[in-house]
């Protein structure tokens, strides 16, 4: 079980995450108002979706510690692929309507001049160095608690510091030269960014909602734990399926048929807790079965 302080740990990070997306999708939006460049406008998108994505994590934590009810016997993970569904698609329209945006800009004939590129830089500037903290912050918590969404969330925001540099870069020329068709450029392949993004969490979301099984990788690693576990002879059965940012695993362990049923009930016990030691975002079901005699 995870510890109070670092339950309050994943869910500092988790409001940090949030705050930030907040403060960021704001500054934003006020710098495509004075600058409407398109390049601030993809940035402005991918800070949308990491507060949707940050408000989904915080809810991911805030729920874990919660039991499943009655009417949800394995909780309410599945929560989370709906709402990664609704994300990628959101993201998906996003991106399609910023690259449309910058290929009739580029086909334009007089293309659109940019505004108070100044300010945009600032807000550039500003919303790098928040990001820069709060993935340092991310980076210490998941460390300290192993929280694998704290830790996801900060491999997400990384990933925006490039888009953000490409508004800056973008506002600059166009400052300094007066080529406006850079902050063009920028923004399409931040769209194709966004939209091969979207795809990516798309596809996970579904395969999550359909109970694909976990990564394969993983299954090998609890298929190896449990062939070393002490006093296991065998096993078979070991089915997966994920929902939100749970793994549900199922897997029958073959005992000695002569031992005691205490006996045979702590080491189904020691396996599983292994198990959730090594990968605390499972649920293991443990069956115990008589070896077969040889």
């Amino acid at each position: 079980m995870m510890g109070r302080n670092d339950t309050r740990l994943n869910a500092s990070a988790g409001i940090a995450s949030v705050a930030v997306a907040l403060v960021l999708v704001a500054l934003k939006l006020w710098a495509l108002g004075a600058t409407s460049a398109l390049s601030v406008a993809a940035s402005l998108a991918d800070s949308a979706l990491d507060l949707m994505m940050s408000l989904g994590g915080l809810t991911a934590i805030l729920y874990a510690a919660r039991p499943a009810d009655e009417d949800h016997a394995f909780g309410h993970t599945s929560a989370e692929d709906l709402a990664a569904l609704a994300q990628s698609v959101f993201i998906l329209i996003s991106g399609a309507v910023i690259g449309w945006s910058a290929v009739n800009r580029l086909l334009s004939d007089s293309p659109r001049a940019l505004a108070d590129e100044g300010r945009g830089m600032a807000v550039m500037v500003v919303s790098i160095v928040l990001t820069v903290a709060l993935v340092l912050w991310q980076r210490r918590v998941a460390r300290r608690t192993g929280s694998r969404v704290v830790a996801a969330d900060s491999l997400h925001y990384m990933s925006d510091l490039l888009p953000a540099l490409g508004a800056i870069a973008a506002l600059w020329i166009s400052r300094r030269f007066g080529v406006v068709e850079v902050d063009s450029v920028v923004a399409l392949a931040a769209a194709v960014m966004l939209v091969f993004g979207a795809l990516r969490i798309g596809k996970g979301a579904w395969d999550a909602l359909m109970d694909r099984s976990a990564d394969p990788a993983l299954i090998t690693a609890i298929a190896a734990i449990a062939r070393d576990w002490p006093g296991v002879h065998g096993f078979h059965d070991l089915k997966t399926r994920t929902a939100g940012s749970r793994v549900f695993v199922n897997i029958h362990i073959e005992l000695d048929g002569d031992q005691s049923l205490r006996e045979a009930h702590a080491i189904g016990a020691g396996l599983r807790r292994r198990i959730l030691e090594t990968y605390p975002q499972c649920d293991v079901i443990v069956h115990k079965d008589v070896a077969r005699e040889t």
